[in-house]
């Protein structure tokens, strides 16, 4: 969420009349993240202030970006507590500024937590549970477009940029991946759309209350459990090391198969799915690292946080029956 395209205010003004949402007061650039160009920007209209995110899309195109402002929309309408885009008077929700889609979201309530406990561990996985319950009438398809396919040709671009050891790891979990995507099991693994980015700055808590999730711009449809993985991989470890944290991971899996049972698959497949989920954010932190692009507040996310985790992943599976 980098700023990598400036927004004046009178684009800015323009956008919030069309889309009948009031009259501008701010506009400031959010520094964090690495992917889009984002904005918060206040608005005042007769019944008071409200805050928005406007986003302008960077690498994903208006043909994949109805997938994702659609998802969102869907999910609002199914009582998930998620950034609803804004609609202009032809009832479009993909829009442009400055010859980029853009789109503009509500505001969540809150801020991040990130130093979880279980029990915001819990609330979590329950509500994940329940987006992924809520996803299966969604009639768009998309594949997860950070999904194995993009490992395979990312690899080898970063593979001149690690040690001799790091890049032995690389190829070697990318073949184990590779093998496991091949077997049975991993084909009998539930299906829908997942969030795939469903990290600690992806929600928001009020007073200890999870009050949503946001940015779904890496979502796609693949196997729920590697959303599960994704989250466990940041919400239940030590982040200093990359550790599994038992108590945490306990609270989010029973919360999340609570709401939505895991299939014998998914149990079978937790340890392979926790080291993909690891291999896919080292691979896409090594890019944004070391292949940066320029933007006018940018600061790429440490690459080594993820090795160690897929080390730890390796070297301590966790399994589906100690949590």
């Amino acid at each position: 969420m980098a700023v990598f395209t400036e927004v004046t205010d009178e684009e800015a003004r323009a956008l919030l009349r069309a889309l009948n949402l009031g009259e501008l007061r701010e506009l400031r650039g959010i520094q964090s993240g690495i992917e889009n160009t984002n904005y918060f920007v206040t608005a005042q209209d007769v019944l008071g202030t409200n805050e928005y995110v406007l986003t302008l899309f960077e690498r994903l195109t208006f043909e994949q970006l109805p997938f994702y402002l659609h998802l969102m929309k869907h999910l609002a309408q199914h009582g998930i507590p998620v950034p609803d885009p804004a609609a202009d008077r032809n009832g479009d929700i993909l829009h442009t500024v400055r010859g980029k889609p853009a789109a503009v979201v509500n505001k969540l309530a809150g801020k991040h937590e990130l130093a979880p406990g279980p029990g915001h561990c819990a609330q979590v996985g329950a509500m994940l549970a329940r987006m992924h319950l809520a996803g299966r009438d969604y009639q768009r398809r998309q594949p997860n477009l950070r999904g194995l396919a993009w490992w395979n040709e990312t690899v080898p671009v970063v593979l001149p940029f690690v040690t001799p050891e790091q890049a032995a790891l690389l190829r070697s979990e990318l073949a184990f991946q590779n093998h496991v995507a091949a077997g049975s099991a991993w084909a009998a693994l539930p299906r829908g759309p997942v969030h795939a980015d469903l990290f600690r700055d992806n929600a928001m808590f009020e007073d200890g209350r999870l009050t949503g999730f946001f940015d779904f711009y890496f979502a796609g449809v693949d196997a729920w459990l590697f959303d599960i993985a994704v989250c466990l991989n940041d919400w239940a470890i030590d982040l200093s090391t990359g550790a599994h944290d038992p108590e945490r991971a306990r609270a989010f899996v029973m919360a999340y198969a609570d709401v939505r049972p895991l299939a014998a698959a998914e149990r079978q497949m937790l340890p392979a799915m926790l080291r993909a989920g690891a291999l896919r954010f080292w691979i896409s932190r090594l890019w944004d690292f070391h292949l940066p692009r320029e933007a006018s507040l940018l600061k790429a996310h440490d690459p080594t946080h993820f090795e160690r985790v897929l080390r730890q992943r390796i070297a301590h599976p966790v399994t589906a029956s100690s949590l």
